[in-house]
């Protein structure tokens, strides 16, 4: 007496895999373009004259397979900008925009629904 046991399906046949992975580099994506755009948003409303330099800089840039970093491509007066920079307090009153922190704020309460999405855009290639 033998049995046959015959695996199919995404799970087993890899394409369940793929989709994990490009669920996971979606919403990678789709994070990062948020988190930019957010960035873009404060500059958007507290430059009172808006010139394109800084705001052109803003890019976001893929680390790794698992990391994306947004950032202004290290221009000069960044830091002065955020309200970080050594010359803020002690030389100017000047306390900065902080629209880099409101972005990272809004991206840890938003990024997992941002995510969310992503993953279920792919379950049907899941097989779910």
């Amino acid at each position: 007496m033998s049995i046959d046991i015959t695996f199919r399906g995404p799970l087993f046949d890899g394409r369940a895999e793929r989709a994990i992975e490009d669920a996971c580099d979606d919403a990678r994506d789709d994070i990062a373009a948020y988190a930019e755009e957010r960035v873009l948003m404060g500059t958007a409303a507290n430059f009172k004259t808006r010139t394109p330099y800084y705001e052109t800089r803003v890019t976001t840039t893929r680390v790794s397979s698992e990391v994306s970093l947004v950032h202004d491509q290290g221009v000069i007066y960044g830091p002065w900008l955020e309200g970080v920079g050594s010359r803020n307090a002690p030389v100017t009153r000047f306390a900065g925009y902080h629209f880099w922190r409101a972005a990272k704020q809004a991206v840890a309460v938003r990024g997992p629904q941002i995510a969310e999405i992503a993953v279920r855009r792919h379950l049907p290639e899941m097989g779910g």
